[in-house]
């Protein structure tokens, strides 16, 4: 597996795999063919079906357009075999003439691929153990945790890398709680974090806490839709979940910095073992990939931060992502507002009842986080291509936007 530095990202939303990737690849031909009098994008699959909703024509052109001319191409029915999210970026000259092509791919989580199995986006593995019961026996057969298992096997700066993390996402979602208005696209959807935030105080304390979880994680995601700055947990569209159960949990169990760091590590960790073992991205197999991924891994992380021992934590996990399998991909206009952020909001509130019920338990149950990383995939793979990220099924045709 690779190092959790290659999960966690910083970078404007809405989207890791159609705005930070596409805005990566358009930065890497721009530096192989900088000659280039125009530049032609062609666009594929999912990324064509919702890449206007999800400003990938904006990301790119915003690059590229700094050396020549752009035009983006459109093609939502045409699927390159590797990944529905492909792009092919040509350089010409003033004559016409071909001067560069590239194919590459957003694979979700802000990754690129050249769909080899070596290309220039591969890299060594940090971890040799690939799945959380191996792990899991590395914990009990050393006496450590999962996040001593992050020490072990990542460079000595982990730790400063994550707390650039933890810092980002603090920023994030407190500039989420302070901005109002009217998201951008044609939805006009109102801002709802700061309201709820304001609400929460007129609650008992068990409806105070669910509606500031709600707050914390609608503040995270609504700065993503807007573009702004977040950090992807393990995407863009899954970015509040995580951010929001560490917020509450540090403020009302005064936490330290170094614990939440710790919970980061092991967050990171889940959300590592379902990127090698299956896939984070929504494209690929629907929304269980991101917002249920994003639910096991604050359902782990809050586990860890409550007490959990390692196979209460793994069932956190399971319980998480178990009760997201079949979620599909289907936002509203190919925006990540309806019904992302929303989706954020109820999955953090989940994360924690999952902790609270695996954290009640010996942390015996029949069926692991490995095989339920197993079933997402397959169930991935299964769901027709309607509701994986391309606008034209489910929740995506319930409104007509024009």
């Amino acid at each position: 597996m690779e190092s959790l530095k290659n999960l966690y990202r910083i970078g404007n939303g809405p989207s890791s795999s159609h705005t930070m990737a596409p805005q990566h690849a358009s930065m890497i031909f721009a530096e192989k063919c900088p000659q280039a009098y125009k530049y032609v994008v062609t666009l594929y699959g999912s990324l064509a079906a919702t890449g206007r909703g999800h400003m990938t024509d904006q990301a790119i052109i915003n690059v590229l357009q700094q050396h020549g001319y752009v035009e983006i191409e459109w093609h939502p029915e045409i699927r390159l075999p590797f990944h529905p999210n492909g792009m092919k970026f040509e350089g010409f000259s003033n004559d016409g003439r071909l001067l560069d092509s590239w194919t590459v791919y957003s694979i979700g989580g802000g990754a690129l691929s050249e769909g080899k199995e070596y290309d220039m986006f591969s890299v060594t593995n940090t971890y040799a153990l690939k799945n959380l019961s191996e792990i899991m026996a590395w914990c009990y057969d050393n006496g450590r945790n999962f996040w001593e298992y992050v020490e072990m096997c990542e460079q000595k700066d982990i730790w400063d890398f994550l707390q650039k993390i933890w810092h980002a996402m603090q920023k994030c979602v407190e500039a989420g709680l302070d901005n109002d208005g009217v998201l951008p696209g044609p939805l006009h959807l109102s801002r709802k974090a700061s309201g709820y935030y304001s609400r929460a105080g007129k609650y008992s304390s068990a409806a105070r806490d669910k509606s500031l979880i709600y707050a914390y994680a609608l503040a995270a995601s609504e700065e993503n839709a807007a573009g702004h700055t977040v950090v992807t947990a393990p995407t863009c569209g899954a970015c509040g979940v995580l951010p929001a159960v560490l917020y509450h949990l540090k403020n009302t169990q005064g936490l330290s910095e170094t614990r939440i760091l710790r919970a980061l590590a092991t967050a990171g960790l889940i959300g590592n073992v379902v990127k090698q073992n299956a896939s984070i991205s929504g494209a690929e197999v629907g929304c269980q990939g991101e917002v249920g991924v994003a639910c096991a891994m604050a359902a782990a992380a809050a586990c860890q931060l409550l007490g959990g021992s390692p196979s209460q934590i793994e069932y956190a996990a399971e319980i998480g992502l178990e009760h997201h399998l079949g979620m599909t991909c289907d936002p509203i206009a190919g925006m990540v507002q309806i019904p992302c952020i929303e989706r954020n909001a109820f999955a953090a509130t989940r994360a924690l009842d999952a902790q609270l019920y695996a954290i009640q338990s010996d942390g015996k149950h029949r069926v692991t986080f490995d095989k339920v990383v197993a079933v997402m995939k397959q169930t991935g793979h299964d769901l027709p291509s309607l509701y994986k990220e391309t606008s034209m099924g489910g929740l995506a045709t319930s409104l007509d936007i024009p």
